[in-house]
């Protein structure tokens, strides 16, 4: 967000849980992209801001409800007040648990990979409805169609980005294994470690598909602890991921810092895996 929203943002947040009868007269600001995440105190609350034309805010409350009911790990919501969406000045905002970090920040890949097992056992026991993994797929698609939007990308790679996409989201559709419904971008910026074991967070991204494709967002050494993937299909996973977050990499709109080199290491990448393949 822009100074001027992130602002907006924190005074919403500030009133809603105020309003709440819990004590907040500071912000710390832990996360600034799409969504603004917030400590506030003295309550101890963790709140995540976004534009109210968010629509997810109801869906990732209802999944975390039901995920840590029945004792996945995940980060639960904040207890002390009603587990719903609150808005305030153009802005939806959702109250969790705050969990003070840990050392190391990221798990051991046994770890890790134990609560991701966790998490996906928990999520084949629900049934709501969630997108596809190749809806996302896509989306990242039209994105390499739309040149008013990926300006400075290149012909050639464009066009790599677009077959790879094509090619392996047709490849992993057609593999025929069992789906289940998925945390969607379970990356190390997604998992924390705390006092109380590893927490998954950010459920907005959940979508239907293989465990490989969650798998393929995890460091490499997480699936070795991972029992019965099928490695064929994580490698095109590993490579299919890779291009769809290239890709959002060259959004005109893309805020991430360093966002343009990492694109451009991660398309060498592409470029040696698929002319390996």
């Amino acid at each position: 967000m822009d100074g001027t929203q992130a602002s907006r943002a924190t005074a919403a947040a500030l009133s809603v849980v105020s309003s709440l009868g819990l004590p907040a007269a500071d912000a710390v600001v832990l996360n600034d992209s799409n969504k603004l995440t917030l400590r506030l105190l003295p309550c101890d609350t963790l709140a995540r801001v976004a534009p109210v034309t968010d629509q997810v805010a109801r869906f990732e409350i209802e999944l975390a409800r039901r995920l840590t009911g029945a004792g996945c790990p995940v980060a639960a919501l904040d207890p002390r007040v009603e587990p719903r969406p609150y808005e305030r000045d153009g802005f939806v905002i959702t109250l969790w648990t705050y969990y003070a970090p840990v050392t190391p920040a990221e798990p051991p890949p046994g770890a890790y990979a134990a609560a991701l097992t966790r998490l996906h056992t928990g999520m084949r026991a629900l049934d709501v409805p969630a997108p596809h993994f190749t809806d996302r797929v896509a989306q990242a698609e039209r994105l390499m169609a739309d040149h008013a939007r990926t300006p400075d990308l290149a012909d050639a790679d464009r066009a790599l980005l677009a077959d790879t996409l094509r090619t392996l989201g047709a490849a992993i559709r057609e593999h025929g294994g069992a789906e289940q419904l998925l945390h969607g971008e379970p990356h190390p910026g997604n998992v924390l470690s705390t006092d109380r074991g590893v927490r998954f967070i950010d459920l907005e991204t959940c979508c239907r598909g293989p465990v490989e494709f969650d798998l393929a967002h995890a460091p490499d050494e997480v699936a070795g602890h991972y029992a019965g993937a099928d490695r064929t299909l994580l490698e095109q996973c590993r490579t299919l991921v890779l291009a769809m977050i290239t890709a959002w990499r060259w959004d005109r709109d893309d805020r991430l810092p360093g966002g343009r080199a990492l694109a451009a290491e991660w398309l060498e990448r592409i470029r040696t895996a698929t002319s390996d393949g």
